[in-house]
């Protein structure tokens, strides 16, 4: 079967929109995408009812969530709404495989998240490794070998 009519058959059985990475990446809402951004398939972007901005240069492996809703009180009943919090990661950021970015997070420049880390609604400084569920914040963890890069890069 031809890409094309997999593309057009999937998207008709499925609510997945067209998008310019892969077939199967699940973007919902209107996410505010970056320049040279890769996102792998199986992952999710979700963007309904709040914002959601990915910077440039940045990679997200398969299967990853980027999810601003959470549900959970309104599953349980202590609320009457499903929770929505903006969610920024700046330009360069990593995100492993396997990873859950939460809505309320912001994600700094130059920053990795290690595979199967769980990212919750809080600031993470630019040049950090975040690690983990829960997870462990390392920040400033890239910044001697950026800052390495780029005095060789001007020699």
């Amino acid at each position: 079967m031809k890409l094309s009519l997999f593309k057009s058959l999937f998207e008709k059985l499925t609510n997945f929109k067209s998008n310019r990475f892969h077939p199967l990446v699940w973007i919902n809402g209107d996410p505010i995408i970056g320049n040279n951004v890769y996102i792998g398939g199986m992952s999710e972007v979700n963007a309904t009812g709040c914002k959601v901005v990915i910077g440039d240069n940045c990679d997200i492996s398969s299967f990853v969530a980027i999810n601003a809703a959470d549900s959970h009180k309104l599953t349980i009943g202590i609320s009457q709404e499903v929770e929505r919090k903006d969610i920024i990661i700046e330009h360069n950021v990593f995100i492993g495989s396997h990873s859950v970015v939460k809505g309320g997070a912001h994600i700094g420049h130059h920053s990795v998240i290690a595979a199967g880390s769980v990212v919750d609604a809080r600031d993470i400084p630019p040049y950090s490794l975040v690690i983990g569920n829960p997870m462990i914040v390392k920040a400033g963890y890239y910044l001697d070998s950026c800052k390495q890069v780029k005095a060789d890069d001007s020699a």
